[in-house]
């Protein structure tokens, strides 16, 4: 990992909010840049009403930053194809839906295995294995090794776009050092989703409950 990598951070405070250190690149859902400092507190019970950054509201409404023991499992399955190998990890995904939607020939919700790694090109599946915002999804080729990175990317926080009426979680991209006291690491270093609604089952990650509590952030 560069130098310029290792200067940008992100740590998560117990009960707390996340604390970023020397982020350059900041982004709402509408691609704007948010304007930055080093450090800045970024909310995550989803309680403040200067979103995204805290105000303090995590010290009145209970936040507990604590993952639910019933969650899905941290484990990485693996669906092995003739010209590509895909790895899928349920317990971290944020459930944005790219794979299922723009990909059901392989991301099949209604047959089991729910994975079908021959039912579309090499290509596509690579491109919806990088678009994958969590890190829940990574592939390999035949002889090679599992590819759970991508390339080029700058680092940098993005709040994730408004989807069918509710607002997402932080996409971390670019290798964003990754600091949490418990021990907790994401599943791909170079990206992974943080939870700002604070109902998320698998905290700091986003397991998709902004959903489900319809959480919205119309002003980010």
């Amino acid at each position: 990992m560069s130098e310029k990598k290792d200067k940008s951070t992100i740590e998560v405070t117990i009960n707390g909010p996340y604390i970023a250190t020397e982020i350059k690149n900041f982004k709402n859902s509408k691609g704007e840049n948010i304007q930055v400092k080093s450090p800045m507190a970024l909310c995550r019970c989803g309680g403040s009403s200067t979103k995204p950054f805290c105000n303090g509201t995590h010290l009145k409404n209970n936040f507990k930053g604590n993952k639910k023991f019933f969650r899905p499992r941290d484990k990485v399955d693996v669906y092995k194809g003739k010209e590509i190998t895909i790895y899928d990890n349920r317990g971290v995904c944020s459930h944005r839906g790219y794979c299922s939607d723009e990909l059901p020939s392989v991301w099949r919700s209604d047959k089991k295995p729910w994975i079908d790694p021959d039912g579309a090109s090499v290509k596509e599946i690579i491109e919806i294995c990088e678009k994958c915002p969590s890190g829940a999804l990574s592939y390999s080729l035949p002889g090679e090794q599992r590819v759970q990175e991508v390339e080029g990317r700058e680092a940098a926080i993005s709040i994730s776009p408004n989807r069918f009426g509710t607002s997402g979680p932080y996409d971390i991209t670019g290798s964003i050092l990754f600091k949490d006291l418990k021990g907790t690491k994401p599943e791909a270093a170079e990206h992974y989703t943080l939870c700002r609604c604070g109902a998320s089952k698998n905290k700091p990650f986003c397991s998709g409950e902004h959903w489900h509590i319809k959480f919205i952030d119309d002003a980010n």
